[in-house]
């Protein structure tokens, strides 16, 4: 009797098969991004550039020490009660803006709806809020922490953009990303901006 020889196993398109697997993978896997925080860095200031005086209520402190707690304008605070005291504090309108480039005297703010406190904030365009980590500090909770000041900077923006233009920031900021030619448009985004400038402060981070 013949001896039955066992059939060979082609082989020929295992590599081709496994190269398809490879860019199939590829394609379809998802990558951790960092998460971090926008933001346009100043720039340089002249030579011969004179710093303001700034008066200590128009800064609002946070530290966040290495066991990721925070410390706002001294009193210990969790980090989901930081929007509303933001608010409180770059709302308060407790006395003027800063004077016009044209020499004319800063005003009172007649949109802030805050208690208009004298040991608070003059005027959003003079409330700075200054934030100071310390080296051990996690990364997480420093994103935390700037996530609700500028959730507090976004609230304070759509409530105005509301009240003037019937419209919130975020969908007129929207509607003018999807038309940089809207003249109108770009005058209204940067009334708000005006209104509320966004100004947070990174101090040196202790160690």
């Amino acid at each position: 009797m013949a001896r039955r020889e066992n059939p060979e196993i082609n082989a020929g398109s295992m590599a081709d098969i496994a190269f398809l697997l490879l860019i199939f993978f590829l394609v379809t896997t998802t990558m951790n991004v960092d998460s971090g925080v926008s933001k346009k860095l100043s720039e340089k200031p002249p030579a011969d550039y004179v710093p303001p005086i700034i008066k200590e209520k128009n800064i609002f402190v946070v530290l966040i020490n290495r066991n990721n707690e925070l410390l706002v304008e001294d009193l210990r605070m969790d980090v989901k009660d930081l929007k509303d005291a933001a608010i409180a504090f770059i709302d308060n309108g407790g006395g003027v803006g800063t004077a016009g480039e044209d020499g004319s005297p800063g005003k009172s703010c007649d949109y802030c709806e805050g208690e208009r406190s004298e040991s608070s904030s003059d005027h959003p365009n003079k409330a700075i809020i200054s934030v100071q980590s310390d080296r051990g500090t996690e990364y997480g909770t420093y994103i935390q922490v700037q996530n609700e000041l500028l959730r507090a900077y976004t609230d304070l923006r759509n409530r105005l953009s509301k009240k003037r233009y019937g419209m919130s920031f975020d969908a007129l900021e929207e509607a003018y990303d999807a038309d940089k030619t809207n003249e109108a448009l770009k005058k209204k985004v940067e009334d708000i901006k005006t209104c509320y400038p966004q100004i947070i402060s990174d101090a040196e981070p202790t160690s």
